[in-house]
């Protein structure tokens, strides 16, 4: 099938400047892009000046889990509004993949955030995985292996260290996931088991990463300057020792270590973007390959146990209902809350389970109120409630000010880190973090739109080595992204809706047009994408 896209402005993914040209599509391909292309086709589209760009691409998604379903288009349909063709997935340490069929701990691969629920199977190898999935969901995908995963996989989710045994497989099991075409490795140093690893462990997998050239992707073990990750609740910030941790893993190696989701939970951990971006350049001057990513929103989502630290997750429930451990608890809290600028009035519930509707959308310090309860009270029944694993929104984790500066950061990459969810509060970048990002190019508080859409495009195709995606170049899969500049400018964000969002176009097919899917399409136009 011929498709010729007439009168487009071009942003083709390098960071140049847009021209003016036709572009004409064959099957899946770009086949040809010039001034002025005339040629039979079996569909003629005048764009009348819009521009057009690669689809983009989410840098950070936890996608793997919903490509998985029977039904996986209501979980990718708000991204395909906002432009989106492409996710790099498994982040976190958090991947799909990572454990042997019959393995007991496959209930607990999702980190307490996602399940095998609903889905076609499950898919412990790469390459089971990418065969599960390609041409059977809506947009492409590239996978990490996650360090959790397959940790778990390897020795459970209890805190310890590994056995010698135990190490040796959960590197096998990574190393085959890489061999198979896993794009890199996450760690996710905040969940379990990975928040259990030291640093030894930590530099085999490093290592694993340097011997394949494939990027280690980090949720590092504290993003505050305060965490129940470290004991000591003053001296250096929280976020810099898991920072310093990251140096560790990587001095005298040419790692490509990025570090994933640049926020500053609470508000006196803003300061700490400084002296983290100190750090990144000091690395890159020896040698190790540091790149980063942001969402375009001042709040995250995670699990509700992300305060809790790591000796209270470990202990069973007897042991955390001593008086003791109660007080201690309590005084860890309070001394955090002061230090951090961070509290449960800045913690708001997503969801915590059916039954429990009324908490959703209201902070732990509203519902304490109602229950005539503490603050420290009223999170524990919610945790307790919710089996630990309830989902909550947080802030601030960043502001406007630091967003617009990353934005102009040439080391910088743009993602969503959002997921659908099946109920409760949703996280807003799932509607629109990308339009965000374009509007405020437009608007000047951003980086250009030539380097904007490099770092949701060519940029991040780059990093994660992604084969003929991310530019507008002839011989590339015709994953494409139409928009309009004056409606993204004049748009109003956060209303639950994408804008300025025209066409997107994945591997050659039409699949959003004046606000419309084409649903029986993208059951099946969505690529996996092993990088070998």
């Amino acid at each position: 099938m011929r498709q010729l896209l007439k009168n487009a402005k071009v942003y083709d993914g390098t960071g140049a400047e847009p021209y003016q040209a036709d572009i004409l599509l064959e099957e899946d391909r770009i086949a040809w892009i010039a001034e002025k292309i005339d040629v039979p086709a079996d569909s003629i589209i005048d764009l009348k000046g819009k521009s057009i760009s690669s689809g983009f691409i989410d840098g950070h998604s936890h996608n793997d889990w919903f490509a998985i379903k029977k039904d996986p288009l209501p979980y990718f349909r708000p991204f395909l509004k906002q432009g989106i063709t492409t996710f790099v997935a498994g982040n976190c340490g958090i991947s799909e993949i990572g454990f042997e069929k019959g393995n007991p701990y496959t209930d607990r691969m999702g980190g307490g955030i996602f399940s095998f629920e609903d889905t076609t199977g499950q898919y412990g190898t790469a390459e089971e995985y990418f065969r599960a999935v390609d041409r059977h969901m809506p947009c492409n995908l590239a996978l990490l292996a996650g360090h959790c995963s397959a940790r778990a996989a390897a020795g459970g989710i209890e805190n310890r260290p590994l056995k010698p045994e135990e190490e040796k497989r959960m590197l096998e099991i990574l190393e085959q996931a890489l061999k198979q075409g896993a794009a890199g490795i996450s760690l996710g140093l905040m969940y379990k088991p990975g928040l259990f690893a030291d640093v030894e462990e930590l530099k085999k997998v490093a290592a694993l990463c340097v011997k394949y050239n494939k990027p280690l992707t980090v949720h590092p073990r504290a993003e505050s300057r305060v965490s129940m990750a470290y004991p000591q609740l003053l001296g250096r910030s929280h976020l810099l020792r898991a920072v310093d941790e990251l140096v560790e893993i990587s001095k005298g190696t040419n790692l490509k270590l990025h570090y994933s989701h640049a926020i500053f939970v609470g508000r006196k951990t803003l300061k700490d973007k400084d002296e983290l971006l100190k750090i990144f350049e000091s690395l890159r001057a020896d040698g190790v390959d540091v790149m980063f990513d942001i969402y375009n929103e001042c709040l995250g989502v995670s699990v509700i146990t992300v305060i809790l630290p790591p000796w209270y997750q470990g202990m069973s429930e007897k042991e955390r209902k001593q008086p003791f451990t109660q007080l201690k608890l309590s005084v860890l809290v309070k001394a955090s809350s002061m230090l951090l600028g961070f509290g449960f009035k800045d913690i708001q519930i997503a969801y915590i389970g059916p039954g429990y509707e009324k908490y959703e959308g209201k902070t732990v310090h509203e519902i304490a109120r109602e229950e005539g309860i503490s603050d420290l009270k009223a999170y524990l029944m919610l945790c307790e409630k919710s089996g630990f694993v309830g989902r909550v929104n947080m802030g601030p984790y960043s502001t406007p000010e630091i967003i617009s500066a990353f934005e102009h950061d040439p080391y910088c990459l743009y993602m969503t880190d959002a997921w659908v969810e099946d109920h409760g509060v949703q996280n807003p970048a799932i509607y629109d973090c990308y339009p965000k990002f374009l509007r405020d190019s437009l608007l000047g508080t951003g980086d250009t739109m030539p380097n904007t859409i490099r770092k949701m495009t060519g940029a991040i195709a780059d990093r994660f080595m992604l084969p003929k995606r991310g530019y507008l170049k002839e011989g590339y899969y015709a994953d494409l992204t139409v928009f309009d500049e004056e409606a993204l400018r004049s748009g109003t964000p956060d209303r639950e809706r994408s804008f300025g969002i025209e066409k997107v176009f994945i591997n050659g097919r039409l699949v959003y047009s004046d606000n419309q899917l084409e649903e029986r399409a993208l059951t099946h136009t969505g690529r996996a994408i092993p990088i070998v």
